[in-house]
């Protein structure tokens, strides 16, 4: 055989699962069968349950190597972050006391008072020494309203009540018109009466 000649690749085709033999299938599909579906589930339960009796064999030794981080951390860093915590805290805390404020101010005037604060940037209002700044919210309040006017309550305070619509329904005292059920049915049981 001479040595450039090229030997073809015998190249294999992917079987369909469909025409695949059922051994086969059955290997790669564990659920197709119910009994081997049902010893695959008990296998799965079984590497869960292992799994959690680890974590919970593990857990003290994580609060352990918790603990033993927290004391190997300065007291400088553990007052870093405590300082931390409590700033977000304080910033929750005001972002409240100015939503609560703004509602209260906007009660007056707008029929909604929860659109107010949506339409504001409530951070804003707090001074530097923590104060709420009450005139700034009622001057952004009146700025609101004038931009957007819908957001008002109604100038009367009253309900609104619908209107009356006589043209709507069937009138009491009017004539009946053909197209009223009570006049078709009239008319039916008199043909069928009268035999026509």
């Amino acid at each position: 055989m001479p040595e450039n000649e090229e030997t073809p690749e015998v190249v294999k085709e992917p079987q369909d699962p469909a025409t695949a033999p059922e051994a086969e299938q059955s290997k790669a599909d564990p659920w197709a069968d119910p009994e081997t579906a049902r010893k695959e589930i008990e296998k799965l339960r079984k590497e869960s349950a292992g799994y959690r009796t680890k974590a919970k064999e593990l857990e003290p030794l994580a609060r352990k190597a918790k603990e033993l981080e927290d004391a190997q951390k300065s007291e400088q860093e553990r007052l870093a972050e405590q300082l931390t915590q409590a700033e977000q805290r304080i910033r929750i805390v005001q972002q409240r006391a100015v939503r609560a404020e703004v509602r209260a101010l906007a009660a007056a005037e707008f029929a909604d008072p929860d659109d107010a604060h949506a339409f504001l940037d409530l951070d804003g209002f707090v001074g530097d020494d923590g104060e709420i700044d009450s005139d700034s919210i009622r001057d952004s309040l009146a700025d609101l309203l004038k931009r957007k006017p819908h957001l008002a309550k109604p100038a009367d305070n009253s309900p609104r009540r619908p209107v009356p619509d006589r043209t709507q329904g069937s009138s009491g005292n009017g004539a009946r018109s053909s197209s009223d059920p009570g006049v078709i049915f009239a008319g039916l049981m008199d043909k069928a009466l009268k035999g026509r």
